[in-house]
């Protein structure tokens, strides 16, 4: 094996420096992807353990949800919102890979989690997709499924409607805007089966709420939720 001396790999560090992709500092060996310090100062909420958390009552009488978490609270400016960034836009998928991880360990801790069949990716647009070149949220649940070792299928849910943006809409003009936007096909693997879905950011919830309806319509048992993170 070869061995490169400590000189080069301090060079190649120069060239080409290791940084947290939360506050942009420099890892130390050990260190991956987040810095110790974010890692410990990272906004996670414990709506794992709970049942009646903000996220699942964001989405009370809207769709009937088994359960439903998100890992992080969701602040412009801040460290989530950072991570966030740095998966969707600058192509670090191990970020969705590794926060994915952390989602998995926490509902491994909670029963209601404990009979997921599958986990299903919100999809993206092909036209998104092809110009972005990855669905950041098939990420997170690669990293969810390695974690509690249960299979993902992004080929369940499909996005026919490529929607304009969400981000100045209130909640109900969401909520029109995703209507009939997502279908799930009709497939036996749906049937009786309890699928966890998983998103990068709840906001108002009207992707979400969509998304778990379609799979309701096609025989779902039960839809739970989780995501990277939530807005309040």
């Amino acid at each position: 094996m070869l061995l490169i001396p400590s000189w080069g790999r301090d060079l190649f560090g120069l060239l080409f420096p290791n940084l947290c992709n939360a506050c942009g500092a420099s890892l130390f060996l050990g260190e991956k992807l987040i810095c110790t310090k974010c890692l410990f100062d990272l906004p996670l909420t414990d709506y794992h353990l709970y049942q009646k958390n903000k996220v699942m009552k964001q989405l009370w009488g809207r769709v009937p949800l088994n359960a439903a978490m998100a890992l992080l609270y969701f602040r412009k400016g801040a460290k989530a919102q950072r991570l966030i960034h740095s998966l969707k836009y600058n192509g670090k998928t191990d970020v969705g890979i590794l926060l994915g991880s952390m989602i998995g360990e926490r509902i491994k801790l909670n029963s209601i989690y404990s009979d997921i069949d599958f986990i299903v990716p919100v999809p993206l647009h092909h036209q998104k997709l092809r110009s972005r070149g990855y669905n950041q949220s098939s990420f997170i649940a690669e990293g969810i499924a390695q974690t509690i070792n249960i299979p993902f299928k992004e080929e369940i849910l499909i996005r026919t409607i490529s929607t304009e943006s969400q981000t100045r809409k209130n909640r109900f003009s969401r909520y029109e805007n995703m209507k009939a936007v997502f279908k799930a096909p009709e497939t036996d693997q749906i049937t009786g089966k309890h699928i966890l879905l998983v998103d990068d950011v709840i906001t108002t919830g009207a992707t979400l709420e969509a998304c778990a309806n379609a799979l309701l319509v096609q025989g779902a048992l039960k839809v739970s939720i989780a995501a990277l993170a939530f807005a309040e």
